[in-house]
């Protein structure tokens, strides 16, 4: 099968890497999406692992559609039965881009009406109740190239299933993993987010650390579907075989206000790291730390949502002066302030762009003194 995982602008690569330490090699990466190939356990095991994509679909097959003829009958001619039992529910959803077929409702008219039609050739009915489970169908034209394809998530990804509660602007589960991927952080090593909020980053580094599956406490439309229920099952087991629980952590979030530290007291706990992250109320400018080799990530009050200029400059400022006299950690910090850099005190080492929801931002990426080599050759 051919499936796509969808991504946020600028995360297609941190998700195409990803897919292939999943096993997935024959990928397209493309704005927005990477279309890889994979069998029905694919789509379960992408569902539960990935961090950084969107969500999980099967593509049904693309093709040029200039008019609503061409449209319909090739979406008829399309294996829709394969995949939908006969009391399958399938809403239509699209979008189109730059196509002359360019009303939405239009498209997803035809469209349905087209399965409708394949269907009623498959199970020799007339009419469908769809009361049975639910396979969204996304019609997606893009110059005038019509792209059929049914939803595996439900839900965003993003939606772990912990976080029932969140700050004012809670960064992205997605992104707060891609910032932690990014970092190249590493499971012994300390790991500190000064800004917590509900406690994403923190918890993403958790899971991270102990290899847990991201999906392994919710649930996903595609385990509904009669066709994968044994590949569900195995692709369950394999999340638990491969946790390592036993892997200690050293993870640290912080927050100015105890209201916040509170909230991510709370999620942590929804997330089954209670106890395993600390947390505690403390403005950004009175980190201290003895330890060596540290990670510290984080999404400080840039302007736009939390935070006036004078206070975010002030952070930035308190920031470059933990980089520099913490010469051994590293810094990854999002922000969209302008002036960042001047107010750290000094050029990132390295820097991408990113997206926070629709605000654009830059991924500040500073390297600290790298650890000597030890004797089995590691850094």
């Amino acid at each position: 099968m051919t499936l796509i995982a969808t991504t946020a602008m600028g995360l297609e690569a941190v998700a195409a890497d990803e897919l292939r330490k999943l096993g997935y090699a024959d990928l397209k990466v493309d704005n927005g999406k990477i279309t890889f190939s994979g069998d029905s356990l694919a789509i379960c095991r992408t569902n539960l692992w990935l961090r950084t994509a969107d969500r999980v679909r099967l593509k049904m097959g693309s093709f040029r559609a200039i008019t609503f003829d061409s449209l319909f009958e090739q979406t008829k001619a399309l294996p829709w039965s394969d995949f939908l039992p006969e009391n399958a529910c399938f809403p239509v959803k699209g979008k189109s881009h730059k196509s002359g077929l360019h009303s939405v409702p239009d498209c997803q008219a035809i469209v349905k009406k087209a399965i409708v039609e394949h269907m009623k050739a498959r199970y020799g009915k007339e009419w469908f109740n769809e009361d049975g489970p639910v396979y969204k169908v996304q019609v997606a034209v893009e110059k005038d190239i019509a792209t059929l394809s049914i939803d595996t998530s439900g839900d965003g990804l993003h939606k772990r299933g912990y976080r029932q509660l969140h700050s004012i602007a809670p960064l992205k589960e997605t992104l707060a993993s891609a910032m932690i991927l990014l970092s190249r952080w590493r499971p012994e090593q300390p790991f500190v987010d000064p800004f917590c909020g509900s406690g994403t980053l923190p918890i993403e580094a958790a899971m991270i650390g102990q290899n847990i599956a991201p999906g392994f406490n919710r649930s996903f439309v595609s385990e509904t579907w009669p066709l994968f229920a044994d590949e569900w099952d195995r692709a369950r087991i394999e999340v638990e075989e491969k946790a390592n629980y036993d892997q200690e952590l050293n993870i640290l979030g912080s927050d100015i206000d105890h209201k916040m530290v509170e909230l991510s007291e709370h999620n942590a706990m929804e997330a089954g790291f209670g106890g395993l992250i600390r947390f505690k109320q403390m403005q950004v400018a009175d980190f201290t730390t003895q330890e060596q080799y540290g990670c510290l990530v984080g999404n400080p009050p840039y302007g736009q949502r939390i935070g006036d200029e004078t206070e975010v400059q002030a952070i930035c400022h308190d920031l470059g002066r933990l980089f520099r006299t913490y010469e051994t950690w590293s810094f990854y910090l999002i922000s969209s302030f302008e002036t960042f850099e001047t107010a750290f005190g000094r050029s990132a080492s390295k820097k991408r762009k990113l997206y926070n929801g629709r605000i654009r931002t830059d991924f500040f990426q500073y390297f600290g003194r790298k650890q000597p080599r030890d004797q089995h050759g590691g850094s």
